[in-house]
């Protein structure tokens, strides 16, 4: 089946908002504040702080609150350095404390991470990404066709403007590029790569190279064959693109609409809606059916419920189809939540061997949709499907949302009877403990009703028990698990 795609631009002083639509749903969302650009791409003077050879890494300085981390793996090296190496560098050859180097941003600083980085810089333009530390010639895997792919890499190869000693990666988008573009397109990341390098005055934690914001970004990577238009809310944005696309990507500019509309241009298609959606843990299928969302630190975790569809026929049927929706859902959701990392899956158990294998092709092959790395194991022994995503920057949760100041983060808090009984044994600890005339005990509304009304006898007893009197005030401005026991 065909997808027609759409881009929806909504840009203010603020933030840049991308929402990616699918035959009219929302399946990618991207969000740039100005306070806080994401990092992945930029070019930095490192200088490294600390060598860790236990871990084969070092932490480098590049001017976050948190130092990076470069991995040995991740390290640019000479053929010299390669040829003495023999495939086991350790870190501590390549690396000292102090050094300065040029590093590029692979990944956001994620939680408590620090921002993971790379001395193998890659400057991507439309159609090709720059390699300096390489000399292969690649070709995405998107491109099928054998005769295609030697086309396109002997094309390169006899480049004239191509840098002796470097490599290059011809995208997706060039399967349909001129030998003109692909000139272009040279020809802009020698000059790039030359502005990087002559940044030698540049001191440790500088950026060397930021990143294109992400109006423009749009332009250079998410366009293909399917995408019908891009509509942008702001005149200015909608003129820079379209100068920004006349130059570099010229087949791209009759694309491009302003939308000059009083209605909020994210209120077309309810993707305010479907955002507001994408933060709950909750997703309802048409048939009935439904997905509970998990987000952790350590792994997402996606779990499948007929909920009230019934079917036509048996509970097997039932089960399989709820199965091949949740399959599709899935897949859309890990795109528009950008959910990372290690994330299981535990789908509705199915008896019949056949049901399984379509529900797993389904889910894999909703998955080729993804421009982010996935990787899916076969059902486990316990009827999970474990799968990877590769995580480059924050969740649509951890963008959007913070840690509630109640709960702190746990989902849950404790009942008010729990806190009651915490409150009679802090009485009994101060009471042991200190010489007091009277106590007086601050909680929230909810603890001192409960307190004073069904608890009551406990009280007295406790009261009788310490032969100190216990006064109760109410503060409002405390959370259900807050209390303090004051001595008078």
């Amino acid at each position: 089946m065909s997808i027609s795609k759409e881009v929806l631009i909504n840009v203010t002083p603020q933030e840049t908002r991308v929402a990616i639509l699918e035959n009219g749903m929302l399946h990618e969302l991207y969000i740039e504040r100005s306070r806080n650009r994401g990092l992945v791409g930029n070019v930095y003077k490192g200088k490294v702080v600390r060598v860790l050879p236990g871990m084969e890494a070092a932490f480098v300085e590049i001017g976050l609150e948190r130092a990076a981390f470069l991995h040995v793996s991740d390290m640019a090296l000479s053929a010299r350095q390669q040829a003495e190496s023999n495939g086991q560098l350790h870190i501590s050859r390549v690396l000292q404390e102090g050094q300065e180097l040029l590093v590029q941003v692979v990944k956001d600083p994620l939680g408590t991470k620090g921002a993971r980085l790379t001395s193998n810089i890659t400057v991507p333009s439309r159609y090709l990404v720059f390699m300096p530390n390489s000399d292969n010639i690649g070709v995405s895997s998107r491109i099928d066709s054998d005769e295609e792919r030697e086309r396109l890499r002997a094309m390169l190869t006899n480049h004239e403007d191509r840098s002796e000693g470097s490599g290059y990666i011809l995208r997706t988008a060039a399967e349909v590029a001129t030998e003109e573009s692909i000139s272009r397109d040279i020809k802009y990341l020698n000059r790039l790569w030359q502005k990087i390098r002559d940044a030698s005055s540049a001191k440790a934690g500088d950026v060397v190279h930021k990143d294109l914001p992400l109006y423009l970004r749009v332009l250079r990577d998410m366009v293909d064959e399917d995408l019908e238009k891009i509509r942008v809310d702001s005149r200015e944005t909608f003129q820079i693109m379209q100068s920004f696309a006349s130059e570099y990507v010229p087949e791209v500019v009759e694309l491009i609409e302003h939308y000059p509309g009083e209605r909020p241009i994210f209120d077309l298609h309810n993707v305010e809606d479907e955002i507001q959606k994408g933060l709950e843990k909750k997703v309802h299928l048409k048939s009935g059916g439904y997905l509970i969302i998990d987000q952790t630190e350590a792994m997402t975790t996606i779990d499948v419920n007929t909920g009230a569809f019934v079917g036509n026929r048996n509970l097997e049927e039932t089960i399989f189809k709820t199965n091949l929706e949740a399959a599709q859902a899935i897949a859309r959701q890990l795109r528009l939540r950008n959910l990372g990392g290690i994330i299981i899956l535990d789908f509705i158990d199915m008896s019949e061997d056949e049901h399984k294998r379509q529900v797993m092709r389904a889910l894999e092959k909703a998955l080729e949709k993804d421009h982010a790395r996935t990787h899916v194991c076969d059902v486990s022994s316990l009827g999970l499907i474990e799968m990877t995503r590769k995580r480059t920057r924050e969740s649509l949760e951890h963008v959007l949302c913070g840690v509630c100041p109640t709960c702190e983060g746990r989902g849950t808090i404790k009942t008010a009877e729990t806190i009651c009984y915490e409150i009679f044994r802090e009485i009994l600890r101060e009471a042991r403990q200190f010489d007091a005339r009277e106590l007086l005990v601050l909680a929230s509304q909810e603890v001192v009703d409960l307190l004073v009304d069904e608890e009551s006898g406990s009280l007295a007893e406790l009261e009788g028990f310490i032969e100190i009197p216990i006064k109760f005030q109410v503060e409002a401005m405390f959370t259900p698990e807050q209390y303090d026991v004051v001595i008078m």
